[in-house]
């Protein structure tokens, strides 16, 4: 076991957690707040799903119930991250888009089960990592398009269609969210030992197992996530996911 369940772990763990949102209080960040709820959640979420997999993995209709609610979360969370008006919805295009294909192939193939066991966490993963792409490319897409609404008005102005003008400035900041994956990717086995291959690790399989399955998992994220970042532009340039007053500041077709 890597950590103990005890008192330790709990009181450490309550020190961190105070840490982390003192630092941002004192450091103005405007999130020690949210730090400490959510540090909350994170234990009570994984309290009720510690004793609720055992009865979702032996049956398929609860995994799929299982599997709809994490989709759902991780579409209302990236949604409302980009978004505080109705149009937060569309979030979860890119992350159903960029998840399906791949959980799909995974059980066509055969190396993923359909079981609770093995589909829950492989299909965790990717939507976690399609919620963040979504998420960093929609606030940098939207961020740019109003800091630079000008070159997007020029742009129309010399012809370009909308959605064109809109895509030539938030293009570049949007892609800017592969930059995570990409990094922890090219830096595997340099830098950080990620979880994946330490659970293997934990749970008996060989280092050359725990290898293939962490690099499986970096490169199913990585096409994951270029294909949620690729929509959310689509989505932002024409228009679908937007800010309020995005129609009044041309930024909606």
């Amino acid at each position: 076991m890597l950590l103990p369940v005890n008192l330790t772990l709990g009181a450490v763990l309550a020190a961190l957690l105070t840490l982390a949102a003192t630092v941002a209080a004192l450091a103005r960040l405007g999130r020690s707040r949210e730090i400490a709820v959510a540090g909350v959640r994170a234990a009570v979420q994984l309290a009720a799903v510690s004793l609720a997999i055992g009865w979702v993995v032996k049956a398929v209709p609860l995994l799929l119930a299982f599997l709809l609610l994490m989709y759902a979360v991780a579409v209302r969370t990236a949604g409302r991250r980009i978004t505080r008006n109705g149009t937060w919805w569309w979030a979860g295009v890119p992350i159903a888009v960029g998840v399906l294909p791949v959980v799909a192939t995974l059980l066509l193939t055969g190396l993923v089960p359909v079981k609770g066991i093995a589909l829950i966490p492989v299909t965790g993963i990717l939507i976690g990592g399609a919620l963040t792409a979504t998420v960093l490319s929609g606030r940098r897409a939207l961020d740019e398009l109003e800091l630079r609404r000008g070159e997007v008005e020029a742009g129309m102005a010399l012809g370009l269609a909308d959605r064109d003008a809109r895509m030539e400035v938030a293009r570049e900041p949007a892609s800017d969210a592969l930059l995570p994956g990409l990094d922890q990717t090219r830096t595997v086995g340099l830098v950080t030992l990620p979880g994946a291959f330490v659970g293997m690790l934990l749970g008996g399989a060989s280092p050359l197992e725990a290898g293939a399955v962490q690099l499986f998992v970096l490169v199913a994220l990585m096409a994951v996530q270029a294909v949620a970042v690729a929509l959310v532009l689509e989505l932002v340039t024409r228009g679908r996911l937007h800010r309020d007053g995005g129609e009044e500041k041309g930024l909606t077709s």
